[in-house]
């Protein structure tokens, strides 16, 4: 767990932490995502009374299978993040802020949603990927293949054919 103890946090100043921490510790799946090595967590707290903002920076490496061409790949990823929390549970709860007893933050929750919340939709190995041909299989990033990938909707399939005799 990431807990910041936040008692001693002056008004008007900064407080920094850091956390070193695995995967295994922020419950994500490993079909969801897998990382290489610690998730490095840095930031600051600060206070205005009866709030506190936690911000920072998440740093980690994933590892992936390109969704293009299937070779293990894998990439550094910085996040940042930034949470209020609210030490009244009454206002907390209407304006939908975290709620903080005034002593401890627990940021284990926010660094694994924003995590998971900043995992792009498809992972490659580079932008500019190719793939791999549908037909042999072939790693197109590596070389070419000879194969027809040219498809045709069937319900235009006659139309194909009536080109080809005109």
């Amino acid at each position: 767990m990431m807990k910041i103890c936040v008692a001693g946090v002056a008004k008007g100043h900064d407080q920094e932490f850091s956390f070193e921490t695995e995967v295994g510790e922020l419950d994500i799946p490993k079909d969801v995502c897998e990382f290489d090595g610690k998730i490095s967590v840095e930031g600051t707290v600060c206070t205005t009374g009866e709030n506190y903002r936690a911000q920072g920076v998440i740093r980690c490496r994933k590892k992936f299978l390109c969704d293009r061409c299937l070779k293990p790949s894998a990439v550094e990823q910085i996040h940042e993040f930034s949470e209020d929390y609210c030490t009244v549970a009454e206002r907390a709860e209407r304006e939908s802020v975290n709620y903080t007893d005034g002593s401890t933050i627990d940021i284990t929750e926010l660094v694994r949603d924003t995590l998971l919340a900043a995992q792009p939709l498809s992972n490659l190995c580079k932008p500019d990927c190719r793939g791999l041909c549908p037909v042999c299989g072939t790693d197109l990033n590596e070389g070419t293949c000879d194969c027809d990938t040219s498809t045709v909707d069937p319900r235009l399939a006659v139309l194909q054919q009536f080109k080809k005799q005109v």
